[in-house]
């Protein structure tokens, strides 16, 4: 059979706005990458062959070797830039970055259909995909319930398009712990995430959300979070070590992690003591915590971009407190990342509007002390590890999915240039092809 080599055309979905081809398992895909970042080494390759069996490379070799199967499809990405596809280990595809003028975060608890809600979570599911993200990490529902599972099985079935979703289903606090907060005592309204209260019940809740699909547990260590008298920023625990405790042994036991929303103080330090395996955002983090971080294996998520975003008037105890974040999450990160500390990209994106660039977390990461190719590596192998997905995902490697994206230009002169990713490849379909058909 004659090469075909993809140029202009692809099968598009005008009702979805998406573009896919399907790839059976016998089918042989060939890509021709002029720059190759393969999500492992610190260089990069130039003129790569990756050839893809299904939805599997199967090799990856220099042009001048490369022996290209008379009947495989060819794409050709000679003038771009190939990277694994990215992961992002932190969003909330519930969320919409909700506008405070049409009511914030309560009106979707109080008045959105659970119908309407996920709606909106496939819109997001394929922006992510559209934007290079093949695999995110859903950091819980915020009231929707098991939504998250019910979106990943209609990606798996290939019903919507979308990200490889590794999910937390409802997330745990405590009493006081969560909103909605500031209602009437009398009325009692819903809560954005599964309230417990003693190490029975955090044992329970954590069964209930394994047991309906969830991949990892999230907890919340903190809440709210103010500046003191000394202008210090405090925030506020919430479980105890004995009820984390509870819910790490429970997750633990079915092979599963758990990952901690901590901003630092006493709740930070419950996270560590109470063996979480990652932290989640770590604003303020001591020299002693990031020392037993290492010690331990436990991963930081800073997602920094995010406390850059939406300040509150200088001259008030909100902004004090937004500033004050933004400056101690900056210290944190530089010393984590200056001692060793495991880094794995993530954006806390829904907390910002879907309609933002995902990857201008990128830049961030960059200005406070990563190397571009750092930077990459946090979004690709190191997420990967995190996900324990090591050599399936985050790599252009023999044996790994075939996740691949690609842009036009070089990420490691202009980080920013991942905000706009051309070629997008999941399990080896094509659900978006700009640079292809340029060529």
């Amino acid at each position: 059979m004659t090469k075909r080599i993809i140029l202009l055309t692809l099968l598009s979905c005008s009702i979805l706005g998406w573009t896919q081809v399907s790839k059976p398992a016998s089918t042989v895909t060939v890509i021709k990458a002029g720059t190759l970042i393969d999500g492992v080494s610190s260089t990069v390759r130039r003129n790569a062959v990756i050839t893809i069996r299904g939805n599997v490379i199967a090799s990856v070799d220099d042009a001048s070797a490369a022996k290209i199967p008379s009947d495989a499809t060819v794409i050709d990405l000679s003038r771009a830039t190939v990277l694994p596809g990215l992961i992002d280990a932190h969003t909330h595809i519930f969320l919409q970055g909700e506008d405070p003028a049409e009511g914030g975060y309560d009106i979707q608890l109080l008045k959105y259909p659970l119908a309407f809600r996920a709606a909106r979570a496939t819109v997001s599911a394929r922006r992510a995909l559209e934007q290079g993200f093949t695999t995110i990490r859903d950091m819980e529902t915020e009231g929707a319930g098991y939504g998250d599972v019910g979106i990943k099985m209609a990606i798996e079935r290939g019903y919507i398009p979308g990200p490889r979703m590794f999910v937390t289903t409802r997330a745990i606090s405590t009493t006081g712990g969560y909103a909605l907060d500031g209602y009437a005592p009398e009325i009692q309204v819903p809560k954005g995430a599964q309230i417990i209260d003693g190490p029975i019940e955090a044992r329970k809740a954590a069964r209930e959300q394994l047991d309906h699909g969830a991949d990892w547990i999230k907890v919340y260590m903190t809440h709210r979070s103010w500046t003191g008298k000394n202008g210090e920023l405090i925030s506020q625990p919430t479980l105890t070590v004995e009820e984390l405790r509870a819910i790490v042994d429970e997750a633990h036991g079915w092979g599963r992690k758990v990952a901690c929303h901590a901003y630092g103080g006493e709740g930070m330090q419950r996270a560590l003591d109470g063996g979480c395996d990652s932290i989640e955002h770590g604003l303020m983090l001591s020299d002693a915590q990031i020392a037993q971080m290492i010690r331990q294996g436990t991963w930081l998520c800073p997602t920094l971009y995010i406390y850059y975003t939406g300040w509150a008037p200088a001259d008030t105890p909100e902004g004090q407190r937004d500033r004050k974040r933004a400056s101690e999450h900056e210290i944190s990160f530089r010393k984590a990342l200056k001692a060793g500390v495991k880094i794995a990209f993530g954006t806390d994106i829904g907390g910002l509007p879907w309609t933002d660039p995902i990857a201008e977390e990128f830049p961030t990461m960059v200005e406070l002390g990563m190397t571009p190719m750092q930077a990459i590596q946090s979004a690709t192998s190191r997420a990967a590890e995190l996900l324990d997905q090591s050599g399936r995902l985050g790599v252009i490697a023999p044996g790994a999915y075939a996740d691949v994206v690609a842009v036009d230009g070089d990420p490691l002169a202009d980080i920013k240039i991942l905000e706009s990713v051309s070629f997008v490849m999941k399990d080896g379909k094509v659900y978006k092809a700009a640079l292809a058909e340029k060529r």
